[in-house]
């Protein structure tokens, strides 16, 4: 007997070779067959759809959960255009939630809505001796006042109380780890927005580093939150490169470093497992320290790498060398050199040709670089909402010629390289079928078109951010379409988005996700 039996719905499958369904039969959290392989088939229970359009859960391959969760419940300043508005929040965050002494941390921060960074002196003023730290969006800086400024080791450089990179990865340390709990109660919040737009599964993009790390023992915040029920969809875990160290293991293996233990990328089950090992090796360009080949329209610098080339190259090859998939930061068109030399590097000396490397934003590449992705066999993992809500700045800073590279999605495509959509949730909008609507129109929150020959079909954008984003995450096998012997998550929509104006996607109502066979966001169906 079945589980259940999904009746009067449109299943898009996402499988060439049985693309629609009308019915759909679930035992023991997998789907087991479509329309007549179910249909006479007792069940217990049995739910009609109303006509509803179904897809398999969507993929998120780049996300950060506890960064989600705790931006959640942060005081924010975004929108806010002016530098007095900002102060005025800070004080009076200052004022209700700090303790003499105690950190003060404001989400929201962009120094493009201001027109330029506040300083140190500004937010002294308001800060009344406070340790006040203002994350910038992108995750790539911060802006702090002197309390913070007179803790830092010495020689960390900063602008008047701006940290960038690194930098700003030894403000963060000031004030970690958070708790095991704190980090599931974020993690459990974010969880829960992910499946409310009709996300399964994700790729949290970096746990354990300086950059973007939150405790040295953030694994175990996931086990806890997994425990506890706090976790209802998949998530697979990106380890940060730099919690790799030297290890002494058998000549015979070549593992020059490795996590504790070997642990490496597969270990864990079907619902929480070891991912890729994320490697930074540039900044943001909403921070503008993305590495560029030529310098930034109007600035005269071209960004920067986060280490030196051959320490990220030795780090990259490392990682290649113990196993790990790669997942490699490179938004700038300098670092992603860095990255195809030195997975190519790796690749010639030790050969890994299922490794399935990935490239995460892939934000500027350019033409003469695409043969070399393709033939290195490297995924490009995209941010399309990058292009709505940032994409007037970006291409003003990139200029007329690079503008058109800007996160391609066709030119990627054509050259044979696997598309993937994702989020970077929260440094933008969450949403999947928002992304869907993106990669197809490439429209700018202007309306520019942004590379008007990069855009895809309704189709592609669906399969990035459902079979390509599985199979980027080895997940293919179970997850990214809705074939029969393959875990039953999926996600029924209000309308189909192969069928409505591409400018309407984005607002298609996400009435339900299922994982493993169980309604847990949205409904209820009867």
């Amino acid at each position: 007997m079945l589980c259940a039996r999904l009746t009067n719905a449109r299943f898009v499958t996402m499988d060439p070779d049985r693309p629609l369904a009308h019915e759909l039969g679930i035992w023991r959290g997998r789907i087991v067959g479509l329309d007549e392989a179910v249909g006479a088939l007792p069940a217990r229970e049995v739910i009609d759809l109303g006509g509803a359009t179904v897809l398999p859960g969507f993929v998120d391959a780049h996300v950060h959960l506890a960064w989600t969760g705790f931006k959640e419940n942060t005081v924010s300043i975004a929108g806010l255009r002016r530098a007095d508005e900002v102060l005025a929040v800070v004080a009076d965050t200052v004022i209700r939630t700090s303790e003499p002494g105690g950190w003060v941390t404001l989400a929201g921060y962009d120094q493009r809505a201001l027109g330029r960074h506040l300083t140190a002196a500004e937010l002294d003023k308001a800060a009344h001796g406070r340790k006040v730290f203002l994350l910038h969006d992108s995750g790539h800086g911060c802006v702090v006042s002197t309390a913070v400024l007179d803790l830092l080791p010495a020689g960390v450089p900063h602008t008047d109380g701006l940290l960038v990179e690194a930098a700003m990865g030894a403000a963060r340390a000031l004030r970690l780890p958070h708790s095991q709990r704190e980090l599931a109660e974020a993690i459990g919040r974010a969880a829960r927005t992910c499946l409310a737009e009709g996300v399964t599964a994700c790729a949290e993009a970096g746990v354990g580093g300086a950059l973007f790390g939150h405790s040295p023992v953030e694994l175990g915040a996931y086990q806890l939150a997994h425990d506890e029920g706090l976790l209802p969809l998949r998530v697979q875990l990106m380890v940060s490169a730099d919690r790799l160290r030297t290890v002494a293991a058998h000549r015979g293996d070549g593992i020059p470093r490795a996590l504790d233990l070997g642990l490496r990328t597969g270990f864990g089950g079907d619902r929480l497992s070891l991912g890729a090992l994320k490697i930074w090796t540039d900044g943001g360009m909403m921070a503008r320290t993305a590495a560029l080949t030529d310098p930034y329209e109007g600035l005269d610098h071209t960004g920067q790498l986060q280490d030196d080339p051959e320490a990220l190259t030795a780090l990259i090859v490392d990682g290649h060398r113990a196993g790990w998939q790669l997942a490699v930061h490179a938004i700038g068109d300098r670092a992603a050199d860095l990255a195809l030399d030195a997975v190519e590097h790796a690749q010639r000396h030790w050969p890994r040709p299922a490794a399935r490397h990935r490239v995460e934003h892939a934000g500027l590449i350019r033409p003469d670089q695409l043969p070399r992705f393709a033939r290195l066999g490297l995924s490009a993992v995209v941010q399309p909402s990058f292009l709505r809500y940032f994409g007037d700045d970006y291409a003003a800073v990139m200029g007329e010629r690079r503008a058109p590279w800007l996160y391609r999605g066709r030119s990627f495509l054509d050259h044979g390289i696997p598309l993937v959509s994702s989020s970077d949730r929260p440094v933008a909008d969450g949403s999947p079928l928002r992304a869907v609507q993106f990669m197809v129109e490439r429209a700018s929150a202007s309306g520019r078109v942004i590379g008007p020959d990069e855009g895809v079909t309704v189709d592609e954008a669906l399969h990035a951010c459902t079979l390509a984003a599985a199979r980027a995450c080895h997940w293919e096998d179970t997850l990214g379409s809705l074939t029969p012997g393959k875990r039953a998550d999926l996600v029924v929509l209000g309308d189909d988005p192969r069928a409505v104006d591409p400018s309407r996607i984005g607002d298609i109502e996400v009435v339900g996700t299922w994982v493993d066979g169980a309604l847990v966001s949205g409904g209820p169906f009867t």
